[in-house]
């Protein structure tokens, strides 16, 4: 649009707004394809007969002295191509036992959370923001602002992971909060689950069935029996009122 000043006529730049909404719709159609190709792949092909805990024992076991690696990478792999986390879990915890078991899952865990964030955040972010009105705008600010204390919050009742790493891609927190409201969060459930699947495995290993009984066993088991409990105790630290 011509402007007048000081007797020139200067043409204002043209708006390039629709030319960023067709790129981020662009983004988030690649990004929809990608989630549904990794859920096809993973379902729907000849794949999955390679994607059961004996299938991936033996993958592992081949990989010799970098088989916590190969682990470890595979493990971040499958939460960007949502396989199902207690398989991958259960594998680590089979394999290395409850604590190396413990660390190899968290750390594949953290791996595969941060990069499906970053694929959220990439792909995603541009489309959501435009779609955000002033209404869900003040939610998304929020977010930004207490992104530790809701990513801690949303693993901690176990909401489910994958789709929360893509999901919160998709907001305005910050990596930083994610990443390590994610690392913590995650670490009760991860401990509980490993040590439970991987204490379970060594006394079936060692064919002592009188270690049924021992300290660790029923500690293993409590644990276990514990973890369901967890969200209910955090709404209730949290001052929310149980569903009816």
């Amino acid at each position: 649009m011509p402007v007048k000043g000081s007797g020139l006529i200067v043409d204002e730049p043209l708006p390039k707004k629709p030319t960023i909404q067709r790129k981020a719709l662009l983004k988030a159609a690649v990004l929809v394809a990608f989630v549904l190709a990794a859920i096809a792949v993973a379902r729907f092909t000849p794949i999955r007969e390679y994607l059961t805990a004996d299938a991936l024992g033996k993958l592992l076991a081949a990989a010799g002295v970098w088989a916590p690696v190969a682990y470890m990478v595979l493990y971040a792999a499958g939460v960007c191509l949502f396989l199902p986390g207690t398989l991958l879990t259960g594998l680590g915890a089979a394999i290395f036992g409850p604590y190396y078991g413990f660390f190899y899952v968290w750390i594949g865990a953290m791996l595969g959370a941060s990069a499906a964030f970053l694929i959220g955040r990439t792909l995603g972010r541009e489309f959501a923001s435009s779609l955000i009105g002033n209404r869900l705008k003040r939610y998304d600010d929020g977010i930004e602002r207490n992104g530790f204390a809701t990513v801690l919050y949303l693993r901690l009742v176990y909401f489910p992971f994958t789709p929360m790493n893509f999901g919160m891609g998709l907001t305005k927190v910050k990596f930083r909060d994610y990443f390590f409201g994610t690392g913590l969060g995650i670490i009760v459930g991860t401990f509980i689950f490993t040590f439970f699947i991987g204490t379970l495995k060594e006394v079936w290993a060692s064919g002592n069935w009188g270690e049924l009984v021992s300290f660790k066993v029923f500690f293993s088991v409590g644990l276990f029996i514990f973890s369901f409990f967890i969200p209910k105790i955090i709404k209730q630290f949290k001052g929310d009122k149980p569903s009816t």
